[in-house]
Protein backbone atom coordinates (compact mmCIF):
# COMPACT_ATOMS: atom_id res chain seq x y z
CA UNK A 1 0.00 0.00 0.00
CA UNK A 2 1.02 3.40 -0.53
CA UNK A 3 -0.78 5.70 2.04
CA UNK A 4 -1.94 5.58 5.70
CA UNK A 5 -4.19 6.91 7.94
CA UNK A 6 -3.38 8.15 10.98
CA UNK A 7 -6.12 8.27 13.06
CA UNK A 8 -5.27 10.56 16.03
CA UNK A 9 -7.55 9.81 19.27
CA UNK A 10 -7.63 11.88 21.97
CA UNK A 11 -9.78 11.32 25.34
CA UNK A 12 -13.73 9.98 24.54
CA UNK A 13 -15.26 11.00 21.40
CA UNK A 14 -18.42 10.09 20.33
CA UNK A 15 -16.97 9.98 16.82
CA UNK A 16 -14.51 8.51 16.70
CA UNK A 17 -16.17 4.93 15.29
CA UNK A 18 -17.84 7.39 12.46
CA UNK A 19 -14.42 8.26 11.47
CA UNK A 20 -12.70 4.92 11.25
CA UNK A 21 -15.90 3.69 9.48
CA UNK A 22 -15.68 6.29 6.76
CA UNK A 23 -11.48 5.50 6.54
CA UNK A 24 -12.57 1.59 6.15
CA UNK A 25 -15.24 2.59 3.42
CA UNK A 26 -12.62 4.09 1.02
CA UNK A 27 -12.60 3.19 -2.83
CA UNK A 28 -8.47 2.00 -2.63
CA UNK A 29 -7.38 0.48 0.72
CA UNK A 30 -4.94 2.27 2.86
CA UNK A 31 -3.13 1.38 6.15
CA UNK A 32 -4.85 2.81 9.29
CA UNK A 33 -2.90 2.93 12.10
CA UNK A 34 -4.02 4.92 15.51
CA UNK A 35 -1.89 7.44 17.64
CA UNK A 36 -3.00 8.63 21.18
CA UNK A 37 -1.35 10.40 24.02
CA UNK A 38 -4.53 9.64 26.58
CA UNK A 39 -4.80 6.24 26.70
CA UNK A 40 -8.16 5.35 27.67
CA UNK A 41 -10.40 1.88 27.82
CA UNK A 42 -12.61 3.49 25.20
CA UNK A 43 -9.45 3.83 22.37
CA UNK A 44 -8.32 0.49 22.81
CA UNK A 45 -11.82 -1.06 22.11
CA UNK A 46 -11.38 0.98 19.17
CA UNK A 47 -8.65 -0.48 18.07
CA UNK A 48 -9.21 -3.86 19.00
CA UNK A 49 -12.51 -3.80 17.41
CA UNK A 50 -11.49 -2.86 13.74
CA UNK A 51 -7.53 -4.33 14.05
CA UNK A 52 -5.88 -0.95 14.33
CA UNK A 53 -2.34 -0.72 15.18
CA UNK A 54 -2.29 1.56 18.55
CA UNK A 55 0.42 3.28 19.20
CA UNK A 56 1.05 5.35 22.49
CA UNK A 57 2.38 8.73 22.82
CA UNK A 58 4.55 8.38 25.82
CA UNK A 59 6.79 11.41 25.02
CA UNK A 60 5.52 15.04 25.34
CA UNK A 61 2.12 15.33 24.82
CA UNK A 62 0.11 18.00 22.84
CA UNK A 63 -1.50 18.45 19.17
CA UNK A 64 2.01 18.99 16.98
CA UNK A 65 3.41 16.27 19.40
CA UNK A 66 0.97 13.75 18.72
CA UNK A 67 0.53 14.65 15.17
CA UNK A 68 4.74 14.18 14.33
CA UNK A 69 4.33 11.55 16.82
CA UNK A 70 1.75 9.61 14.36
CA UNK A 71 3.50 10.73 10.87
CA UNK A 72 6.78 8.66 12.46
CA UNK A 73 5.19 5.70 12.58
CA UNK A 74 4.07 5.31 9.15
CA UNK A 75 5.91 3.06 6.34
CA UNK A 76 4.21 4.34 3.15
CA UNK A 77 4.72 7.29 0.89
CA UNK A 78 1.98 9.04 1.68
CA UNK A 79 -0.49 9.48 4.83
CA UNK A 80 -3.49 11.93 6.25
CA UNK A 81 -3.83 12.63 9.92
CA UNK A 82 -7.54 11.81 10.20
CA UNK A 83 -8.80 13.75 13.02
CA UNK A 84 -11.02 11.42 15.05
CA UNK A 85 -14.18 13.81 14.70
CA UNK A 86 -14.04 13.55 11.14
CA UNK A 87 -15.15 12.28 8.09
CA UNK A 88 -13.49 10.74 4.90
CA UNK A 89 -15.37 10.33 1.48
CA UNK A 90 -15.05 7.34 0.06
CA UNK A 91 -12.86 8.54 -2.83
CA UNK A 92 -10.77 10.65 -0.81
CA UNK A 93 -7.67 8.59 -1.14
CA UNK A 94 -7.98 7.67 -4.82
CA UNK A 95 -8.67 11.37 -5.84
CA UNK A 96 -5.82 13.05 -3.48
CA UNK A 97 -3.08 9.72 -4.36
CA UNK A 98 -3.80 9.90 -8.13
CA UNK A 99 -3.41 13.45 -8.77
CA UNK A 100 -0.54 13.64 -6.61
CA UNK A 101 1.52 10.54 -8.22
CA UNK A 102 1.16 12.60 -11.19
CA UNK A 103 2.41 15.82 -9.99
CA UNK A 104 6.42 14.85 -10.49
CA UNK A 105 7.22 16.12 -6.65
CA UNK A 106 4.40 16.89 -4.33
CA UNK A 107 4.79 18.28 -1.35
CA UNK A 108 1.28 18.31 0.33
CA UNK A 109 -2.27 17.42 -1.14
CA UNK A 110 -5.57 18.82 0.07
CA UNK A 111 -9.37 18.81 -1.22
CA UNK A 112 -11.93 21.45 -0.32
CA UNK A 113 -14.46 20.08 2.43
CA UNK A 114 -18.08 20.47 3.90
CA UNK A 115 -19.14 20.97 7.86
CA UNK A 116 -21.12 19.17 9.74
CA UNK A 117 -23.15 20.68 12.08
CA UNK A 118 -25.72 19.15 14.39
CA UNK A 119 -25.69 16.31 12.60
CA UNK A 120 -26.30 18.32 9.36
CA UNK A 121 -23.95 18.53 5.98
CA UNK A 122 -23.09 22.13 5.24
CA UNK A 123 -21.31 23.44 2.46
CA UNK A 124 -22.27 26.89 1.38
CA UNK A 125 -21.47 29.46 4.10
CA UNK A 126 -19.26 32.10 3.69
CA UNK A 127 -16.15 30.48 5.05
CA UNK A 128 -15.88 27.84 2.72
CA UNK A 129 -16.36 30.18 -0.05
CA UNK A 130 -14.22 32.51 0.67
CA UNK A 131 -11.70 29.79 1.13
CA UNK A 132 -12.29 28.30 -1.65
CA UNK A 133 -11.79 31.39 -3.68
CA UNK A 134 -8.30 31.62 -1.84
CA UNK A 135 -7.38 28.20 -3.13
CA UNK A 136 -8.32 28.61 -6.42
CA UNK A 137 -5.40 29.52 -8.65
CA UNK A 138 -4.36 26.46 -7.21
CA UNK A 139 -6.59 24.51 -9.30
CA UNK A 140 -4.17 24.88 -12.40
CA UNK A 141 -1.75 22.29 -11.87
CA UNK A 142 0.71 24.66 -13.79
CA UNK A 143 0.84 27.12 -10.65
CA UNK A 144 0.94 24.44 -8.06
CA UNK A 145 4.48 24.26 -8.18
CA UNK A 146 4.33 27.89 -8.09
CA UNK A 147 6.36 29.16 -4.57
CA UNK A 148 4.58 32.69 -5.03
CA UNK A 149 1.17 31.16 -6.05
CA UNK A 150 1.12 29.18 -2.83
CA UNK A 151 2.24 31.63 -0.61
CA UNK A 152 0.25 34.48 -2.57
CA UNK A 153 -2.89 32.19 -1.23
CA UNK A 154 -1.64 31.61 2.65
CA UNK A 155 -0.99 35.01 2.63
CA UNK A 156 -4.97 36.21 3.36
CA UNK A 157 -5.27 33.21 5.91
CA UNK A 158 -5.24 29.40 6.23
CA UNK A 159 -7.50 28.44 3.67
CA UNK A 160 -6.40 24.89 3.49
CA UNK A 161 -8.59 22.34 5.63
CA UNK A 162 -5.75 20.46 8.08
CA UNK A 163 -7.92 17.10 8.17
CA UNK A 164 -8.42 17.35 4.38
CA UNK A 165 -4.18 17.42 3.95
CA UNK A 166 -2.62 14.37 2.28
CA UNK A 167 1.50 14.81 2.97
CA UNK A 168 4.28 12.94 0.85
CA UNK A 169 6.53 12.11 3.76
CA UNK A 170 9.95 11.15 1.20
CA UNK A 171 9.51 15.42 0.16
CA UNK A 172 9.31 16.77 3.52
CA UNK A 173 11.55 17.86 6.20
CA UNK A 174 10.73 16.09 9.62
CA UNK A 175 9.56 16.61 11.85
CA UNK A 176 6.77 18.59 10.19
CA UNK A 177 4.97 20.41 12.76
CA UNK A 178 6.33 23.01 14.99
CA UNK A 179 5.73 23.33 18.49
CA UNK A 180 5.55 27.36 18.11
CA UNK A 181 1.55 28.26 18.05
CA UNK A 182 -1.19 26.35 19.28
CA UNK A 183 -4.28 27.17 16.81
CA UNK A 184 -2.10 28.12 14.07
CA UNK A 185 0.28 25.16 13.78
CA UNK A 186 -1.52 23.57 10.40
CA UNK A 187 -1.10 27.04 8.79
CA UNK A 188 3.36 27.24 10.17
CA UNK A 189 3.58 23.89 8.74
CA UNK A 190 2.06 25.36 5.49
CA UNK A 191 4.14 28.25 4.87
CA UNK A 192 7.19 26.59 5.40
CA UNK A 193 6.56 24.22 3.46
CA UNK A 194 5.55 26.63 0.76
CA UNK A 195 9.01 27.77 0.18
CA UNK A 196 9.99 24.20 -0.75
CA UNK A 197 10.82 22.75 -4.50
CA UNK A 198 7.24 20.66 -4.69
CA UNK A 199 3.85 21.12 -5.79
CA UNK A 200 0.58 22.52 -4.03
CA UNK A 201 -1.83 19.47 -4.88
CA UNK A 202 -5.25 20.80 -4.95
CA UNK A 203 -8.45 18.93 -5.57
CA UNK A 204 -11.49 20.96 -5.78
CA UNK A 205 -13.65 18.41 -4.60
CA UNK A 206 -15.65 18.05 -1.39
CA UNK A 207 -13.78 14.53 -0.12
CA UNK A 208 -14.19 15.01 3.92
CA UNK A 209 -16.37 16.23 6.52
CA UNK A 210 -15.25 18.61 9.25
CA UNK A 211 -17.29 18.41 12.58
CA UNK A 212 -18.06 21.45 14.93
CA UNK A 213 -19.53 21.12 18.11
CA UNK A 214 -18.80 22.24 21.45
CA UNK A 215 -15.90 19.95 22.15
CA UNK A 216 -14.22 19.81 18.86
CA UNK A 217 -10.35 21.32 19.17
CA UNK A 218 -11.72 23.67 16.39
CA UNK A 219 -14.25 25.24 18.50
CA UNK A 220 -11.98 25.24 21.57
CA UNK A 221 -9.04 27.00 20.06
CA UNK A 222 -11.67 29.97 18.78
CA UNK A 223 -12.46 30.45 22.08
CA UNK A 224 -8.75 31.47 23.12
CA UNK A 225 -7.86 34.96 22.19
CA UNK A 226 -4.39 34.03 21.97
CA UNK A 227 -5.26 33.20 18.29
CA UNK A 228 -5.94 36.96 17.42
CA UNK A 229 -2.28 37.08 18.06
CA UNK A 230 -0.66 34.06 16.71
CA UNK A 231 -2.99 35.21 13.33
CA UNK A 232 -0.93 38.21 13.31
CA UNK A 233 2.35 36.88 13.86
CA UNK A 234 1.18 34.19 10.68
CA UNK A 235 0.48 37.82 8.27
CA UNK A 236 3.19 39.25 9.26
CA UNK A 237 5.58 36.01 7.60
CA UNK A 238 3.67 37.79 4.25
CA UNK A 239 3.26 41.49 4.96
CA UNK A 240 4.49 44.58 6.41
CA UNK A 241 3.26 45.21 9.80
CA UNK A 242 0.58 47.86 9.43
CA UNK A 243 -1.01 45.62 6.36
CA UNK A 244 -1.05 42.54 8.54
CA UNK A 245 -3.50 44.43 11.37
CA UNK A 246 -5.82 45.44 8.98
CA UNK A 247 -5.93 41.66 7.20
CA UNK A 248 -5.46 40.21 11.07
CA UNK A 249 -9.02 42.46 11.48
CA UNK A 250 -11.30 41.45 8.79
CA UNK A 251 -10.08 37.50 9.43
CA UNK A 252 -10.58 37.52 12.90
CA UNK A 253 -14.32 38.43 11.94
CA UNK A 254 -13.85 36.13 9.06
CA UNK A 255 -13.54 32.85 11.68
CA UNK A 256 -16.80 33.89 13.83
CA UNK A 257 -18.77 31.25 11.49
CA UNK A 258 -16.81 28.32 12.84
CA UNK A 259 -18.83 29.04 16.10
CA UNK A 260 -22.16 27.05 17.00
Amino acid sequence: MIHTFVICAYKESEYLEACISSLMAQSIRSEIIMVTSTDNAMIRNMAYKYHIPLYINNGESGITQDWNFGLAQVKTKYATIAHQDDVYEPTYTEALVVRMERSGRPLIGFSDYFELRNGQRVSDNSLLKIKQVMLYPLRIKALQKSRFIRRRSLSMGDAICCPSVCYCLENLRQPVFAHHYRSCEDWEAWERISKEKGAFVYVPQLLMGHRIHEQSTTTEILKDHARVAENYEMFCKFWPKAIARRINAFYTKSESSNNL
